[in-house]
C-alpha cells in the first residue's frame, strides 16, 4: 500500500539519567578542593540503624531451628518433633548469614544473631 517516509524534525531525549548514573564524580569545584576533604568522606559512618525486617528475619529462623530441635512444639501437631539435619540447615543458615553481615549490623542485630547462634549449635550438640 502506502509507504510515508516520517521524519522526527525534532528529537526529545531525556538526559536525567546520567546525573543519577555519576554520582561519586566531582564537580569542577569540587576537583579542587584539599584531600582533607576526600579523607572526611572515608571516614567510618555512625553505627547502623537496627532493622525490624533483619531481626524478625533472625529470630524467624531461630525459631525453625528451635522447632526442628523439639525445643518447641510443632505449629501444625503442636508436639514437639525432632529433625537435627534440618536444624542443622538452619543453624548454618544463621552462620552464613553471620558471616556475610559481619561488620555491617547495629549492636543489637550483632548480640541478638550471635547469641542465638551460639544457643543453637550448644542446644544441637546436646541432641546430636
Amino acid at each position: 500500500m502506502f509507504e510515508k517516509d516520517i521524519r522526527f524534525v525534532h528529537k526529545k531525549v531525556d538526559e536525567s539519567w546520567k546525573d543519577q548514573a555519576k554520582p561519586n564524580t566531582p564537580s569542577p569545584s569540587e576537583k579542587n578542593q584539599p584531600a582533607v576533604a576526600s579523607a572526611q568522606k572515608s571516614q567510618p559512618q555512625s553505627e547502623p540503624k537496627t532493622s525490624k525486617s533483619f531481626m524478625n528475619l533472625v529470630t524467624s529462623l531461630g525459631m525453625q531451628a528451635m522447632m526442628h530441635l523439639g525445643e518447641i512444639p510443632h505449629p501444625e501437631t503442636n508436639q514437639p518433633e525432632e529433625d537435627l539435619q534440618a536444624a542443622r540447615e538452619m543453624i548454618e543458615l544463621l552462620m552464613a548469614l553471620q558471616e556475610k553481615t559481619r561488620g555491617g549490623l547495629s549492636l543489637q542485630e550483632d548480640k541478638t544473631l550471635s547469641g542465638l547462634v551460639s544457643e543453637l549449635q550448644i542446644k544441637f550438640s546436646q541432641k546430636a
